[in-house]
C-alpha cells in the first residue's frame, strides 16, 4: 500500500472520537466526516467490490457513489456526508459490501 495521500494539515487540536474499522479501534476528530476519518486512519474508504484495489472516494462532496460504506449493523452510509460518531463500526471488506453488487 502506498502511504496515506490524505494528510490533516490544520485543526489538529479538536477532541478525538473513537470508532472502529472492521472491528479494529480507530480515531478521528470531532467534526470529521466519516470519509475524512477513514482516509486519515487507513488511507482508503473501502475495498473495491471487484478486484483487489481499494477505494478512496471520488468527488468528496456527495455527488458520486464511490464512498458508500456499510456499518456493522447493516446500515448503508455515504462516508463523505456522514458525520463521524463515537463507537461507529464500519466494514471495509468485500464481504461486507454485497449490497453494492445488487444496488440499483
Amino acid at each position: 500500500m502506498v502511504g496515506n495521500r490524505f494528510v490533516r494539515l490544520n485543526e489538529q487540536h479538536r477532541d478525538s472520537v473513537a470508532f472502529f474499522i472492521d472491528g479494529k479501534p480507530a480515531e478521528g476528530l470531532v467534526g470529521d466526516t466519516l470519509l475524512v476519518a477513514l482516509l486519515n486512519a487507513v488511507g482508503h474508504v473501502r475495498h473495491a467490490e471487484f478486484g483487489d484495489s481499494t477505494r478512496a472516494g471520488f468527488c468528496l462532496m456527495g455527488a458520486c457513489q464511490d464512498c458508500w460504506v456499510e456499518a456493522q449493523n447493516g446500515e448503508r452510509l455515504r462516508a463523505c456526508t456522514t458525520p463521524l460518531t463515537p463507537g461507529l463500526n464500519i466494514k471495509t471488506e468485500k464481504s461486507g459490501l454485497e449490497w453494492l453488487k445488487t444496488a440499483s
